[in-house]
Protein backbone atom coordinates (compact mmCIF):
# COMPACT_ATOMS: atom_id res chain seq x y z
CA UNK A 1 0.00 0.00 0.00
CA UNK A 2 1.81 3.14 -1.18
CA UNK A 3 1.37 6.55 0.32
CA UNK A 4 -1.24 8.25 -1.79
CA UNK A 5 0.16 11.25 -3.63
CA UNK A 6 -0.65 12.92 -6.90
CA UNK A 7 2.00 10.89 -8.66
CA UNK A 8 1.10 7.48 -7.19
CA UNK A 9 -2.61 7.95 -7.84
CA UNK A 10 -2.04 8.94 -11.48
CA UNK A 11 0.16 5.86 -12.01
CA UNK A 12 -2.55 3.45 -10.80
CA UNK A 13 -3.59 1.24 -13.73
CA UNK A 14 -7.15 0.69 -14.92
CA UNK A 15 -8.73 -2.73 -14.59
CA UNK A 16 -11.84 -4.47 -15.88
CA UNK A 17 -13.47 -3.99 -12.47
CA UNK A 18 -13.18 -1.25 -9.89
CA UNK A 19 -10.73 -1.65 -7.01
CA UNK A 20 -9.47 0.29 -4.00
CA UNK A 21 -5.92 1.20 -3.01
CA UNK A 22 -5.44 2.24 0.61
CA UNK A 23 -2.91 4.69 1.97
CA UNK A 24 -0.02 3.34 4.07
CA UNK A 25 -0.04 6.43 6.29
CA UNK A 26 -3.68 7.03 7.29
CA UNK A 27 -5.51 3.77 8.04
CA UNK A 28 -8.87 3.69 6.22
CA UNK A 29 -7.99 6.40 3.69
CA UNK A 30 -7.98 5.19 0.10
CA UNK A 31 -8.74 5.84 -3.55
CA UNK A 32 -11.24 3.92 -5.65
CA UNK A 33 -10.40 3.37 -9.33
CA UNK A 34 -13.21 2.65 -11.82
CA UNK A 35 -12.77 1.04 -15.24
CA UNK A 36 -13.87 4.35 -16.76
CA UNK A 37 -10.78 6.01 -15.32
CA UNK A 38 -12.60 7.89 -12.59
CA UNK A 39 -10.60 7.95 -9.33
CA UNK A 40 -12.33 8.96 -6.10
CA UNK A 41 -10.80 9.47 -2.66
CA UNK A 42 -12.76 7.81 0.15
CA UNK A 43 -12.68 6.68 3.78
CA UNK A 44 -13.58 3.20 4.98
CA UNK A 45 -14.42 2.34 8.59
CA UNK A 46 -16.62 -0.01 10.64
CA UNK A 47 -19.67 1.05 12.61
CA UNK A 48 -22.33 -1.13 14.20
CA UNK A 49 -20.64 -4.26 12.88
CA UNK A 50 -20.82 -3.03 9.29
CA UNK A 51 -18.26 -1.64 6.89
CA UNK A 52 -19.02 1.94 5.89
CA UNK A 53 -17.57 4.08 3.13
CA UNK A 54 -17.71 7.82 2.59
CA UNK A 55 -16.62 9.46 -0.66
CA UNK A 56 -14.43 12.54 -0.21
CA UNK A 57 -13.90 13.82 -3.75
CA UNK A 58 -12.60 13.08 -7.23
CA UNK A 59 -8.92 13.08 -7.98
CA UNK A 60 -8.21 16.24 -9.94
CA UNK A 61 -11.00 18.13 -8.23
CA UNK A 62 -9.17 17.93 -4.91
CA UNK A 63 -5.54 17.07 -4.25
CA UNK A 64 -4.30 14.01 -2.41
CA UNK A 65 -3.22 16.14 0.57
CA UNK A 66 -6.62 17.84 0.78
CA UNK A 67 -8.29 14.42 0.69
CA UNK A 68 -5.91 13.12 3.39
CA UNK A 69 -6.77 16.06 5.65
CA UNK A 70 -10.51 15.48 5.19
CA UNK A 71 -10.02 11.75 5.82
CA UNK A 72 -8.35 12.46 9.17
CA UNK A 73 -11.31 14.68 10.15
CA UNK A 74 -13.83 11.99 9.25
CA UNK A 75 -11.92 9.23 11.02
CA UNK A 76 -11.59 11.47 14.07
CA UNK A 77 -15.37 11.87 14.10
CA UNK A 78 -15.75 8.09 13.88
CA UNK A 79 -13.45 7.69 16.88
CA UNK A 80 -15.85 9.95 18.84
CA UNK A 81 -18.80 7.72 17.98
CA UNK A 82 -20.13 9.55 14.92
CA UNK A 83 -21.22 7.83 11.73
CA UNK A 84 -20.38 10.09 8.74
CA UNK A 85 -21.77 7.63 6.18
CA UNK A 86 -25.15 7.53 7.92
CA UNK A 87 -25.14 11.29 8.35
CA UNK A 88 -24.51 11.70 4.63
CA UNK A 89 -27.30 9.25 3.78
CA UNK A 90 -29.68 11.05 6.13
CA UNK A 91 -28.81 14.39 4.55
CA UNK A 92 -29.29 13.00 1.05
CA UNK A 93 -32.76 11.76 2.02
CA UNK A 94 -33.74 14.93 3.91
CA UNK A 95 -36.77 16.75 2.46
CA UNK A 96 -36.49 20.13 0.80
CA UNK A 97 -38.09 23.32 2.04
CA UNK A 98 -40.68 23.00 -0.74
CA UNK A 99 -41.73 19.48 0.27
CA UNK A 100 -41.95 20.47 3.96
CA UNK A 101 -43.89 23.58 2.95
CA UNK A 102 -46.46 21.46 1.12
CA UNK A 103 -46.81 19.17 4.14
CA UNK A 104 -47.13 22.25 6.36
CA UNK A 105 -49.90 23.64 4.14
CA UNK A 106 -51.70 20.30 3.87
CA UNK A 107 -51.52 19.15 7.50
CA UNK A 108 -51.58 22.46 9.37
CA UNK A 109 -52.85 25.39 7.31
CA UNK A 110 -55.77 23.62 5.62
CA UNK A 111 -56.78 21.94 8.87
CA UNK A 112 -56.51 24.88 11.25
CA UNK A 113 -56.75 28.15 9.31
CA UNK A 114 -59.66 29.99 7.74
CA UNK A 115 -59.86 30.22 3.94
CA UNK A 116 -58.65 33.83 3.87
CA UNK A 117 -55.62 32.89 6.00
CA UNK A 118 -54.97 29.88 3.79
CA UNK A 119 -54.73 32.23 0.82
CA UNK A 120 -52.19 34.41 2.61
CA UNK A 121 -50.04 31.39 3.52
CA UNK A 122 -50.26 30.01 -0.03
CA UNK A 123 -49.15 33.34 -1.44
CA UNK A 124 -46.20 33.57 0.98
CA UNK A 125 -45.02 30.08 0.05
CA UNK A 126 -45.41 30.37 -3.72
CA UNK A 127 -44.24 33.94 -4.29
CA UNK A 128 -41.56 34.46 -1.65
CA UNK A 129 -40.35 31.32 0.14
CA UNK A 130 -40.09 28.74 -2.65
CA UNK A 131 -38.28 30.98 -5.19
CA UNK A 132 -35.67 31.90 -2.58
CA UNK A 133 -35.01 28.69 -0.60
CA UNK A 134 -37.47 26.10 -1.90
CA UNK A 135 -34.69 23.82 -3.23
CA UNK A 136 -32.69 23.94 0.03
CA UNK A 137 -32.66 20.89 2.29
CA UNK A 138 -34.74 21.69 5.36
CA UNK A 139 -31.79 20.76 7.59
CA UNK A 140 -29.45 23.17 5.78
CA UNK A 141 -31.44 26.39 6.17
CA UNK A 142 -29.74 28.70 8.66
CA UNK A 143 -30.38 32.15 10.10
CA UNK A 144 -28.39 34.06 7.43
CA UNK A 145 -30.59 32.41 4.75
CA UNK A 146 -33.74 33.63 6.49
CA UNK A 147 -32.25 37.07 7.13
CA UNK A 148 -31.41 37.45 3.43
CA UNK A 149 -34.95 36.46 2.43
CA UNK A 150 -36.42 38.92 4.93
CA UNK A 151 -34.08 41.70 3.81
CA UNK A 152 -34.88 41.08 0.13
CA UNK A 153 -38.49 42.13 0.85
CA UNK A 154 -37.64 45.20 2.91
CA UNK A 155 -39.48 47.40 0.41
CA UNK A 156 -42.76 45.96 1.72
CA UNK A 157 -42.17 45.66 5.48
CA UNK A 158 -45.62 44.24 6.21
CA UNK A 159 -45.20 41.46 3.63
CA UNK A 160 -41.65 40.73 4.77
CA UNK A 161 -42.85 40.25 8.36
CA UNK A 162 -45.75 38.01 7.29
CA UNK A 163 -43.36 35.79 5.31
CA UNK A 164 -41.07 35.58 8.35
CA UNK A 165 -44.03 34.52 10.47
CA UNK A 166 -45.02 31.79 8.01
CA UNK A 167 -41.44 30.48 7.92
CA UNK A 168 -41.17 30.49 11.70
CA UNK A 169 -44.32 28.43 12.12
CA UNK A 170 -43.19 26.01 9.42
CA UNK A 171 -39.80 25.45 11.10
CA UNK A 172 -41.46 24.96 14.48
CA UNK A 173 -43.50 22.14 12.99
CA UNK A 174 -40.41 20.74 11.26
CA UNK A 175 -38.97 20.28 14.76
CA UNK A 176 -42.21 18.60 15.93
CA UNK A 177 -42.01 16.24 12.93
CA UNK A 178 -38.39 15.36 13.76
CA UNK A 179 -36.97 16.97 10.63
CA UNK A 180 -34.78 19.43 12.55
CA UNK A 181 -33.25 19.42 16.05
CA UNK A 182 -35.25 21.04 18.85
CA UNK A 183 -34.59 24.75 19.27
CA UNK A 184 -33.02 25.11 15.81
CA UNK A 185 -35.63 27.46 14.27
CA UNK A 186 -33.51 29.76 12.03
CA UNK A 187 -36.13 32.53 12.22
CA UNK A 188 -35.31 33.24 15.86
CA UNK A 189 -33.62 36.59 16.52
CA UNK A 190 -34.31 37.86 12.97
CA UNK A 191 -35.75 41.31 13.81
CA UNK A 192 -39.01 42.33 12.17
CA UNK A 193 -39.36 45.61 10.32
CA UNK A 194 -41.33 48.45 11.85
CA UNK A 195 -44.85 48.57 10.45
CA UNK A 196 -46.81 51.79 10.17
CA UNK A 197 -50.40 51.02 11.03
CA UNK A 198 -52.88 53.00 8.95
CA UNK A 199 -55.55 54.72 11.03
CA UNK A 200 -57.43 56.52 8.27
CA UNK A 201 -61.04 57.33 9.09
CA UNK A 202 -63.56 59.51 7.30
CA UNK A 203 -64.39 63.02 8.48
CA UNK A 204 -67.99 64.23 8.57
CA UNK A 205 -67.70 66.00 5.16
CA UNK A 206 -66.19 62.83 3.68
CA UNK A 207 -68.95 60.70 5.17
CA UNK A 208 -71.53 63.04 3.70
CA UNK A 209 -69.94 62.80 0.23
CA UNK A 210 -69.83 59.02 0.48
CA UNK A 211 -73.49 58.90 1.50
CA UNK A 212 -74.49 61.10 -1.43
CA UNK A 213 -72.53 58.97 -3.91
CA UNK A 214 -74.08 55.74 -2.57
CA UNK A 215 -77.53 57.28 -3.01
CA UNK A 216 -76.65 58.38 -6.56
CA UNK A 217 -75.38 54.88 -7.44
CA UNK A 218 -78.61 53.44 -6.12
CA UNK A 219 -80.71 55.84 -8.21
CA UNK A 220 -78.81 55.60 -11.49
CA UNK A 221 -78.21 51.85 -11.21
CA UNK A 222 -74.45 52.12 -11.68
CA UNK A 223 -74.06 49.75 -8.70
CA UNK A 224 -76.47 47.05 -7.61
CA UNK A 225 -78.59 47.61 -4.47
CA UNK A 226 -76.70 44.78 -2.79
CA UNK A 227 -73.31 46.42 -3.38
CA UNK A 228 -74.61 49.74 -2.01
CA UNK A 229 -76.10 47.93 0.99
CA UNK A 230 -72.77 46.20 1.67
CA UNK A 231 -70.93 49.50 2.15
CA UNK A 232 -73.73 50.96 4.24
CA UNK A 233 -73.68 47.92 6.51
CA UNK A 234 -69.90 48.08 6.85
CA UNK A 235 -70.19 51.66 8.10
CA UNK A 236 -73.20 51.10 10.35
CA UNK A 237 -71.98 47.89 12.05
CA UNK A 238 -68.18 48.11 12.01
CA UNK A 239 -68.05 44.57 10.63
CA UNK A 240 -65.12 43.17 8.73
CA UNK A 241 -65.43 42.92 4.95
CA UNK A 242 -65.63 39.13 4.99
CA UNK A 243 -68.36 39.17 7.65
CA UNK A 244 -70.66 41.26 5.44
CA UNK A 245 -69.62 39.70 2.14
CA UNK A 246 -70.47 36.19 3.41
CA UNK A 247 -73.52 37.20 5.46
CA UNK A 248 -76.52 34.87 5.15
CA UNK A 249 -80.15 35.74 5.83
CA UNK A 250 -80.27 32.96 8.40
CA UNK A 251 -77.69 34.90 10.47
CA UNK A 252 -80.07 37.87 10.81
CA UNK A 253 -82.01 37.17 14.01
CA UNK A 254 -84.06 40.12 15.22
CA UNK A 255 -81.80 43.08 16.08
CA UNK A 256 -78.64 40.96 15.86
CA UNK A 257 -76.31 39.28 13.41
CA UNK A 258 -75.44 35.86 14.80
CA UNK A 259 -72.25 34.89 12.99
CA UNK A 260 -71.35 31.22 13.60
CA UNK A 261 -67.77 31.85 12.58
CA UNK A 262 -65.61 34.94 12.11
CA UNK A 263 -61.95 35.87 12.38
CA UNK A 264 -62.24 35.63 16.18
CA UNK A 265 -64.86 32.87 16.37
CA UNK A 266 -68.63 33.10 16.80
CA UNK A 267 -69.94 36.68 17.18
CA UNK A 268 -73.25 38.33 18.06
CA UNK A 269 -73.33 41.78 16.49
CA UNK A 270 -76.00 44.34 17.41
CA UNK A 271 -77.98 45.76 14.49
CA UNK A 272 -78.81 49.44 15.02
CA UNK A 273 -82.13 50.66 13.55
CA UNK A 274 -80.37 52.25 10.54
CA UNK A 275 -78.72 48.92 9.67
CA UNK A 276 -82.03 47.10 10.11
CA UNK A 277 -83.64 49.53 7.63
CA UNK A 278 -80.90 48.71 5.09
CA UNK A 279 -81.73 45.01 5.40
CA UNK A 280 -85.50 45.56 5.37
CA UNK A 281 -85.37 47.50 2.09
CA UNK A 282 -82.89 45.15 0.38
CA UNK A 283 -84.39 43.04 -2.44
CA UNK A 284 -84.35 39.33 -1.62
CA UNK A 285 -83.81 36.75 -4.33
CA UNK A 286 -85.89 33.59 -3.95
CA UNK A 287 -83.68 30.64 -3.08
CA UNK A 288 -80.58 32.78 -2.48
CA UNK A 289 -79.27 32.48 1.07
CA UNK A 290 -76.78 35.35 0.71
CA UNK A 291 -77.63 38.86 1.87
CA UNK A 292 -75.19 40.51 -0.56
CA UNK A 293 -76.45 38.68 -3.64
CA UNK A 294 -74.26 38.55 -6.75
CA UNK A 295 -75.05 38.84 -10.43
CA UNK A 296 -75.35 35.06 -10.81
CA UNK A 297 -78.55 33.58 -9.44
CA UNK A 298 -78.03 31.88 -6.08
CA UNK A 299 -74.53 33.31 -5.58
CA UNK A 300 -73.04 36.12 -3.50
CA UNK A 301 -70.85 39.05 -4.48
CA UNK A 302 -67.25 37.83 -4.50
CA UNK A 303 -65.47 41.11 -5.28
CA UNK A 304 -66.29 44.42 -3.60
CA UNK A 305 -62.92 46.02 -4.34
CA UNK A 306 -63.75 47.03 -7.92
CA UNK A 307 -67.11 48.63 -6.98
CA UNK A 308 -65.40 50.39 -4.08
CA UNK A 309 -62.75 51.89 -6.37
CA UNK A 310 -65.51 53.29 -8.60
CA UNK A 311 -67.45 54.66 -5.62
CA UNK A 312 -64.50 56.27 -3.86
CA UNK A 313 -63.43 57.93 -7.11
CA UNK A 314 -66.88 59.54 -7.44
CA UNK A 315 -66.74 60.61 -3.78
CA UNK A 316 -63.21 62.04 -4.12
CA UNK A 317 -61.88 59.62 -1.47
CA UNK A 318 -58.68 58.51 -3.20
CA UNK A 319 -56.64 56.08 -1.13
CA UNK A 320 -59.44 55.20 1.28
CA UNK A 321 -59.70 51.43 1.76
CA UNK A 322 -62.79 49.41 2.54
CA UNK A 323 -61.24 48.55 5.92
CA UNK A 324 -61.14 52.27 6.71
CA UNK A 325 -64.94 52.14 7.04
CA UNK A 326 -64.40 49.89 10.06
CA UNK A 327 -61.84 52.40 11.41
CA UNK A 328 -64.44 55.15 10.93
CA UNK A 329 -67.00 53.21 12.97
CA UNK A 330 -64.50 52.62 15.77
CA UNK A 331 -63.12 56.16 15.85
CA UNK A 332 -66.61 57.66 16.07
CA UNK A 333 -67.45 55.34 18.95
CA UNK A 334 -64.32 56.42 20.86
CA UNK A 335 -64.84 60.12 20.18
CA UNK A 336 -68.41 59.84 21.49
CA UNK A 337 -67.06 58.72 24.86
CA UNK A 338 -67.33 54.92 24.68
CA UNK A 339 -64.68 53.00 26.59
CA UNK A 340 -62.02 51.09 24.70
CA UNK A 341 -63.32 47.87 26.25
CA UNK A 342 -66.78 48.52 24.81
CA UNK A 343 -65.37 49.46 21.40
CA UNK A 344 -63.28 46.28 21.37
CA UNK A 345 -66.38 44.23 22.15
CA UNK A 346 -68.30 45.92 19.32
CA UNK A 347 -65.46 45.22 16.87
CA UNK A 348 -64.94 41.63 18.00
CA UNK A 349 -61.39 42.17 19.24
CA UNK A 350 -60.02 39.44 21.49
CA UNK A 351 -57.16 41.56 22.83
CA UNK A 352 -57.35 45.11 24.19
CA UNK A 353 -54.00 45.89 22.51
CA UNK A 354 -55.78 45.72 19.14
CA UNK A 355 -58.26 48.38 20.25
CA UNK A 356 -55.55 50.59 21.76
CA UNK A 357 -54.80 52.06 18.31
CA UNK A 358 -57.87 54.25 18.85
CA UNK A 359 -56.85 55.37 22.35
CA UNK A 360 -55.55 58.76 21.25
CA UNK A 361 -58.99 59.63 19.85
CA UNK A 362 -60.40 59.51 23.37
CA UNK A 363 -58.48 62.73 24.11
CA UNK A 364 -61.02 64.84 22.19
CA UNK A 365 -64.02 64.38 24.53
CA UNK A 366 -61.68 64.67 27.52
CA UNK A 367 -60.35 67.97 26.16
CA UNK A 368 -63.90 69.26 25.61
CA UNK A 369 -64.88 68.31 29.15
CA UNK A 370 -61.79 70.07 30.53
CA UNK A 371 -62.66 73.22 28.58
CA UNK A 372 -66.22 73.20 29.95
CA UNK A 373 -65.01 72.79 33.52
CA UNK A 374 -62.33 75.47 33.23
CA UNK A 375 -64.85 77.80 31.58
CA UNK A 376 -67.27 77.60 34.49
CA UNK A 377 -64.46 78.01 37.02
CA UNK A 378 -62.96 81.00 35.23
CA UNK A 379 -66.39 82.69 35.18
CA UNK A 380 -66.67 82.21 38.94
CA UNK A 381 -63.23 83.76 39.35
CA UNK A 382 -64.22 86.71 37.13
CA UNK A 383 -61.18 86.10 34.95
CA UNK A 384 -60.79 88.12 31.72
CA UNK A 385 -61.93 86.30 28.59
CA UNK A 386 -58.88 87.51 26.59
CA UNK A 387 -55.27 87.74 27.63
CA UNK A 388 -54.07 91.35 27.92
CA UNK A 389 -51.87 92.70 25.10
CA UNK A 390 -48.12 92.98 25.51
CA UNK A 391 -46.61 96.38 26.35
CA UNK A 392 -43.27 97.40 24.89
CA UNK A 393 -41.00 98.69 27.68
CA UNK A 394 -38.00 100.83 26.73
Amino acid sequence: MPKLTKRTVELLALRDTDYIVFDDDVHGFGVRILPSGKKTYMVQYRSGGRTRRVAIGRHGTITAEEARKKAKELLGAVAKGDNPAQDKADHHGAPTVRSVGERFFREHVKERCKPSTQGEYRRALDLFIYPAIGAFKIVDVNRPDVARLHHANRGTPYQANRVLGVLSKMFNLAEVWGLRPDGSNPCRHVPKYTERKRERFLSQPELQRLGEVLAECERDGSETPHVVAAFRLLLLTGCRLGEIQTLKWSYVVGPYLNLPDSKTGARRIPLPPAAQRVLDTLPREAGNEWVIAGALSGHRVTDLQKPWRRIRARADLDGVRIHDLRHTYASNAVMQGMTLQMVGKLLGHTQIQTTMRYAHLADDPVRQAAEQISGSLSAALAMPSKAPGLRVVK
